[in-house]
């Protein structure tokens, strides 16, 4: 049958976990503590970063911008997620559904450029030390933060207005907790060339661009570290990075096993469960990675803590 003759579809049928029967409630809680703990912990950066004189620096500052990166991220998608949990799945939108995937590519472009800017940051710091006061200027601080955010809002609404265009009858079921770009195409029934199109000339250089330039400042500050001659000074140089490094290899590892060498569709649990570590382990691991190896922010916790024992002390 011709999909033109079909009756026009209006919601998708997000199936979520499907039928989890008894262990629905236990899934439920587990998400949402780590929900939960994720936002706390990315709240916590944002406060500590802008209370805590001794952190007012670049690689703090775009610290601060990727945790709220990250709650924008969850908190688009956890929700949802939950929802679909208790109800085993439900109806959403067609609407809905684009603009969640909109909200969805904001805050992931955007992060994808704020990595590559803090490793800028990191290759000023280290190749460019004497001139790293003058570079990393508070107003060039503010250019490329504004500058990551402008390209995400303005980038993921090309894709937007291109899907908004597409029509959608027939199948109307969506084997995910969330709505991505690849089923938005899939079950559409008019031409999508245009978006895929789209999709790719954002999707790649986006993903790509700031993988390249971070892979060519960490070669250039690994080769500038290992002429550093003391053992002490190199370590301390590479523990400058390595929080960085990881979340790097965290976040283009995950993103990448989705969106540029997804699993095949027979393996749509994999897909899930690659889709859950992106969207709900991913933000709450990136504030632990720097909380725990970085002094400066262990410290500033511990301040905190104090400052509320004392003026708990006070009240009392």
């Amino acid at each position: 049958m011709d999909k033109r003759n079909q009756s026009t579809v209006t919601e998708f049928l997000l199936l979520g976990f499907g039928d989890l029967h008894n262990f629905k409630i236990l899934v439920f809680t587990l998400f949402l503590i780590v929900h939960v703990a994720a936002l706390m912990a990315n709240v916590l950066v944002i406060v500590l970063v802008g209370v805590t004189p001794s952190l007012h620096s670049p690689m703090y500052f775009f610290l601060s911008q990727l945790s709220f990166c990250e709650i924008l991220f969850t908190s688009n998608i956890v929700p949802t997620m939950l929802w679909l949990i208790l109800e085993g799945g439900g109806k959403v939108s067609v609407a809905r559904c684009i603009c969640q995937f909109y909200l969805l590519g904001v805050p992931t472009i955007a992060q994808c450029l704020l990595l590559a800017a803090m490793s800028f940051d990191r290759h000023v710091a280290i190749c460019r030390p004497l001139h790293y006061v003058t570079i990393m200027t508070f107003s060039h601080q503010l250019l490329m933060v504004t500058s990551c955010w402008l390209l995400g809002f303005t980038l993921a609404l090309f894709i937007y207005l291109s899907l908004s265009k597409l029509m959608y009858c027939g199948i109307n079921t969506i084997n995910h907790f969330y709505c991505d770009v690849a089923p938005l195409l899939r079950l559409s029934c008019s031409s999508t060339s245009f978006a895929e199109l789209v999709t790719a000339m954002v999707a790649f250089p986006v993903i790509l661009s700031p993988f390249t330039l971070i892979v060519a400042t960490y070669i250039s500050i690994i080769q500038t570290i290992l002429k550093i001659p003391t053992s002490t000074g190199r370590h301390k140089a590479f523990s400058t990075c390595s929080s960085h490094l990881i979340i790097v290899c965290t976040y283009y590892g995950t993103l990448s096993s989705i969106y540029i060498f997804p699993p095949r569709d027979n393996s749509i649990n994999v897909n899930k469960a690659l889709s859950v570590l992106y969207t709900l382990v991913t933000p709450l691991f990136n504030p632990l990675i720097y909380s725990l190896r970085n002094q400066d922010i262990k410290g500033a916790i511990c301040k905190y803590f104090q400052y509320l024992s004392l003026w708990k002390a006070t009240e009392t």
